[in-house]
């Protein structure tokens, strides 16, 4: 007598791959393996693993970018390998087959219900993991702003000590060499010198830095050039710090550091103003406000440096999860956008400078930092912490590299009488050099 063998049940990757075809009007370009151990997909292609069901409850609960995040930051998700490369081919097949969810029908619905109930993943809404920001107040009131920066900047002093090379400057470097003796730090250096270049600094001129982050161009524009700063950042670490290496390297008497928000700042008559990467946290509505403040603070013929990221015209900027768990109420826009509002205020915009690609280097060697340290990474701050930063640094990376994301550097004048800039006629003589140590 011949038996029957029992026919096996599809596993949940298999189920969940053809679930996923149904509701993105295409395969997966990904190979799943689920909880179950059963995988399903692309032999050579990234290997994603839920190792819970939970990660498709909250995909359930809110589809998209965001619960992704929560369920990769809080480990339900995760990516066997590169998970630079897993998110490279999944915006590839994005751009280039159009994923994107199909209108479905009463029936379809229906089935990919019946789906998720038989895999067990039916249950109330996950909470948000306890790294996400949680921001109360009215979008850009000072409070909010304040809890805004606190979120990422006050993480601690330690956690960037261990992040960033000794300029303690977190903002995009300029790689002026190619030479393989040429590293994070020297790229930093080289993009405070070009700053100060820009503006023309030289000492006793009166620079007003804000956003001044951890001191990197306030320290270096006093060390280098003898300037005298006043130093404006809202976090308090980020102050406590600036403050003690003022007292430590004797600066007391050029460098200035105020713990305030830059619509509280009195006075104005600055030889230059700088504000790296400060301006994606002014908000939309708020940035004109912003520009003619800017105009405000420097004198006549007096120099403005803008360092600041900006979107592609067709892209998103930052996304949901940069905007939860990094910069919340952060706003970026083509670049176009920018000097238009900065000209409104009064402004002349004399020279801009993507940086895009010197980006992606800056963000790959931050991630190379964050691996090689990883085990201390998560002593000090938690594996959920840590997997936020790694999330961040590896998309920010490719972000700029498909150029979704950039960021420029703008310089502006306020014009003197009879329309006087006091800019040179060229600009060779700011980049002379820089390659060297």
């Amino acid at each position: 007598m011949t038996s029957i063998l029992p026919v096996k049940a599809p596993g949940a990757a298999h189920l969940l791959a053809r679930l996923a075809q149904d509701t993105l009007g295409g395969p997966l370009p990904l190979r799943l393996r689920a909880w179950d151990g059963s995988e399903s997909g692309p032999a050579d292609a990234p290997v994603v693993v839920l190792r819970s069901r939970r990660a498709l409850r909250r995909l359930l609960w809110q589809p998209g970018e965001l619960a992704l995040a929560q369920a990769y930051v809080t480990g339900e998700l995760d990516v066997d390998g590169d998970l630079a490369h897993g998110l490279r081919t999944v915006w590839a097949a994005q751009r280039e087959h159009g994923l994107r969810p199909p209108r479905l029908s009463p029936a379809d619905r229906a089935r990919a219900l019946a789906t998720v109930v038989r895999l067990g993943a039916v249950g109330p809404r996950p909470a948000a993991p306890a790294s996400q920001a949680r921001l109360r107040g009215g979008l850009h009131s000072r409070a909010r702003d304040r809890a805004a920066i606190s979120h990422h900047y006050d993480l601690s002093n330690d956690f960037y000590r261990l992040l960033l090379d000794e300029t303690m400057a977190y903002s995009c470097g300029y790689w002026a060499s190619d030479d393989e003796g040429f590293g994070p730090a020297d790229a930093q250096r080289a993009k405070l010198e070009l700053i100060c270049r820009k503006l023309a600094l030289a000492p006793r001129t009166r620079l007003l830095d804000i956003g001044c982050g951890w001191g990197a161009l306030t320290l270096y524009a006093a060390e280098r050039h003898g300037v005298q700063v006043t130093a404006v950042t809202l976090a308090r670490e980020q102050a406590a710090y600036v403050r003690a290496q003022v007292r430590e390297r004797g600066l007391s008497e050029l460098v200035e550091v105020v713990c305030q928000d830059y619509r509280d700042i009195q006075g104005g008559g600055y030889d230059a103003v700088s504000t790296i990467e400060m301006g994606e946290h002014v908000g939309d509505a708020e940035y004109p406000a912003f520009a003619a403040a800017l105009h405000r603070f420097v004198r006549p013929c007096g120099r403005v440096l803008v360092q600041q990221m900006a979107r592609g015209r067709d892209a998103p900027g930052g996304g949901a999860f940069i905007e939860a768990y990094i910069a919340p109420d952060m706003h970026m826009r083509p670049l176009g956008e920018t000097t238009a509002m900065l000209e409104e205020a009064g402004l002349e915009v004399r020279h801009t400078e993507s940086l895009r690609e010197h980006y992606v280097r800056t963000v790959q060697a931050w991630h190379r930092t964050l691996e090689e340290r990883w085990e201390r990474f998560v002593r000090l701050v938690g594996e959920e912490t840590a997997r936020v930063w790694r999330l961040y640094l590896v998309g920010g990376a490719l972000a700029f590299e498909e150029g979704r994301m950039g960021v420029d550097q703008i310089l502006s004048v306020r014009p003197g009488p009879g329309g006087h800039s006091g800019m040179p006629h060229t600009t060779h003589a700011w980049y002379e050099g820089l390659g060297r140590p």
